[in-house]
């Protein structure tokens, strides 16, 4: 007998988890670092292979909310971007 998985509950937010962004469920992988890698090149084969603890079908689950949702999880990784490159300034001041 197949078994029915209810996609609706392969991507979850929980508070205290991953910032309270939206993760893939039973792990603390967000959807944004799945998208950064996604956005780097790796398909989602590849991402499983570098991940390890996470499916294909919860690859696909995180590429696909991040393709309905694509400007909440970009607005994401600007701020995840602006924040290293402040980090990096003061970094280069101290040295």
């Amino acid at each position: 007998m197949q078994t029915i998985t209810d996609i609706g509950t392969l991507i979850v937010r929980t508070p205290g988890t991953v910032g309270g962004r939206p993760h893939i469920a039973g792990t603390r992988v967000s959807v944004q670092r799945v998208a950064t890698w996604y956005k780097m090149g790796l398909n989602a084969e590849e991402i499983v292979e570098r991940m390890g603890n996470v499916t294909l079908v919860q690859v696909y689950a995180a590429l696909t909310y991040y393709h309905a949702n694509r400007e909440e999880i970009e607005a994401y990784l600007a701020a995840e971007k602006l924040s290293y490159e402040q980090l990096a300034a003061q970094m280069d001041q101290l040295a």
